[in-house]
């Protein structure tokens, strides 16, 4: 939730390094945005407007801030109050003198706001932000430095929170401070930036550092200080970001979704590539846990939240059968209310696009002081969650801007799937041939992703028919069951209308019900070849819901004949192993979902409501 950025250098480009970052952090909040800069004169200035950031452009265009060298930028997700202006960030206090920006929520703001106002603080907004600001001006007036405010401000402060703050008074200083929320730094030449991710200033530098936790930052055009709450110097690690601006640009698609999904058969070869060596999966990266501590694995707990726990449900499936672990896969939010048993030989496997999840973290923090192993599945180098983690997989599918994951979704399946095959192969649970076979089909994927995307018109086409439906059912069984919920997920992201998923095995024992004449049902049908036992219970199926006036969608693999009687629209898959089927098969549902909205005249990439990030439970 919300975007932040921070710049300091020795040339007056703040407003144009700060807009740019905002451009790119515009997925993680857009309901308002704003920025304060110290001009030239060490004045500073600050500009907010509530609604989308064009808002805030067209602002700057008809009355421009005075250049500057210091500087923080804000795109707001509304937790506390309304998107209006006086709620947008940054936030001023001591006489307008000093700025702050956040990004979280700050648990005790009532009673904090109650002490400032029986000493006769004023404040303009509904925000716990504010309260942070006001406090920060109180605390600078009496000690004169940002940063040993910072410190005494952050002692109080419960819940999560990155904060980002500059004062007229310290032109060319930026100081920032974590807890619980992401916080990283971008290391220029005589200039350096913060940031919510890398996004916000991979257009000036692919040298990184990612803030800790309880950690205060503070940045100069020559220097970068990092300290813990308590003022110790913390020793940092630099890395470089393995992508470039570029990745998170439209790059002339009609939206951020769009070229998402276009460039799924890459992010998984991305993933795959050099970890598949002769046939065998080699990952790297568990390489310190040693063979004999893998083996000793005796449950997996796989914790997720949304599409990534939909991800995790098609990969217990995959690591039961393989790897022959039992596979629980859990919601974070839920996980850690419920005293679960972890013990030393159970695996807490945390799946994150982000790796900022609050709720993941959160989980990934319980299980590992209970004594659990944790592994991590995620996209973003330096993220907090993979630095909890004992390791981590990274998945290299590139910046996703569009809220609604796609290319993420595939990546990650992918990357269980490798750690499935890992686990296979120390556990000697497939034989040599079969580690083959399967290695084989799952690196046949992109290409068959690539096929599949060939569908692309004729989805299109059924989804400017059906733009005047009002609700959407889904049905799968196997590993299409957890397509089928992330279908209908997709649909109701984007299009705003009711969509549920099923297990099809489900459909008599209630859900038959919703079936009236004209009701539109989507149907992930199971090979005939690899699934004989299910598809012909599926294929019954259809024939029940046909027989009650649904308009029947199937979804099959190429050259199913039995299907073709019962259904109203098929689209067709490549061929694929039955596990492998839902990489390809979830492709039409987001082309439908991202169809259907478009027709609709919807905002693909920013839907309403929702932001990319979640940092905050």
């Amino acid at each position: 939730m919300c975007g932040i950025v921070g710049y300091v250098g020795g040339t007056n480009k703040a407003v144009e390094v700060l807009m740019g970052g905002l451009r790119r952090l515009e997925y993680r909040g857009y309901d308002s945005a704003g920025i304060a800069v110290i001009d030239e004169a060490g004045v500073l200035n600050s500009v907010k407007r509530a609604g989308k950031l064009a808002m805030l452009s067209t602002e700057l265009q008809n009355h421009p801030v005075n250049p500057g060298r210091t500087g923080i930028g804000h795109t707001r997700w509304a937790t506390h109050g309304g998107p209006t202006d006086e709620n947008a960030h940054p936030h001023l206090a001591d006489n307008g003198k000093l700025a702050l920006i956040h990004n979280g929520i700050i648990e005790n703001f009532g009673p904090l706001k109650a002490e400032l106002l029986a000493e006769g603080y004023a404040f303009e907004s509904e925000t716990d932000t504010e309260v942070a600001a006001v406090l920060l001006g109180r605390e600078y007036q009496r000690v004169g430095d940002l940063g040993e405010a910072f410190r005494s401000v952050v002692a109080r402060l419960d819940g999560a929170f990155t904060l980002l703050a500059v004062h007229q008074d310290q032109p060319g200083v930026v100081v920032g401070a974590r807890r619980n929320s992401p916080l990283v730094i971008g290391l220029g030449d005589g200039e350096n930036f913060l940031g919510s991710d890398v996004a916000a200033f991979i257009e000036y530098t692919r040298r990184a550092v990612a803030i800790g936790q309880d950690q205060i930052v503070t940045i100069t055009p020559e220097s970068v200080t990092v300290t813990d709450f308590f003022g110790t110097p913390v020793e940092v690690e630099e890395f470089d970001v393995a992508w470039d601006a570029s990745a998170s640009d439209k790059g002339g698609w009609s939206s951020f979704m769009a070229k998402e999904v276009s460039e799924q058969p890459d992010a998984v070869a991305n993933t795959l590539r050099g970890r598949i060596v002769d046939g065998v999966v080699v990952i790297p990266e568990l390489a310190e846990f040693g063979d004999d501590a893998l083996a000793r694995i005796r449950r997996i707990v796989i914790i997720a939240c949304g599409t990534a726990a939909y991800a995790g449900q098609v990969a217990k499936y995959a690591i039961e059968k393989w790897a022959k672990v039992p596979v629980d896969v859990e919601l974070s939010h839920e996980f850690r209310y419920r005293d679960p048993v972890l013990e030393n030989d159970t695996l807490v496997l945390s799946i994150s696009q982000s790796g900022e999840t609050m709720d993941t973290l959160m989980a990934v923090k319980y299980a590992r002081e209970a004594g659990a192993v944790a592994i991590s599945i995620c996209n973003t180098q330096g993220a907090t969650i993979p630095r909890e983690s004992n390791a981590v997989i990274y998945t290299h599918a590139g910046p996703e801007v569009a809220v609604a994951s796609t290319k993420a979704f595939v990546a990650q399946i992918a990357a269980l799937y490798l750690f499935a095959l890992h686990l296979a192969r120390v556990r000697g649970t497939l034989s040599s041939a079969e580690l083959l076979e399967q290695t084989a089909e799952l690196q046949a994927i992109p290409e068959k992703i690539a096929t599949t995307l060939l569908q692309g018109d004729a989805v299109r086409q059924l989804a400017t028919w059906m733009t005047d439906s009002r609700a959407v059912l889904f049905l799968g069984r196997h590993v299409g069951f957890p397509i089928a919920l992330e279908g209908a997920l997709k649909l109701k992201e984007l299009a705003y209308i009711h969509a549920e998923g099923f297990a099809a095995g489900e459909l008599k024992h209630g859900p038959i019900a919703l079936i009236e004449p004209g009701q539109p049902v989507f149907v992930v049908v199971p090979s005939p070849r690899g699934s004989a036992h299910l598809h012909p219970k599926v294929v019954s199926n259809i024939q029940e819901i046909r027989a009650r006036g649904a308009r029947v969608i199937v979804i099959a693999e190429q050259g199913d004949a039995a299907v073709l009687p019962f259904a109203d629209t098929v689209i067709h898959i490549p061929l694929a192993a039955p596990l492998f089927e839902p990489l390809l098969a979830v492709v039409p549902l987001q082309l439908f979902a991202m169809e259907l909205a478009t027709a609709k005249g919807l905002d693909v990439d920013q839907p309403r409501n929702l932001a990319k990030s979640v940092t905050v439970e």
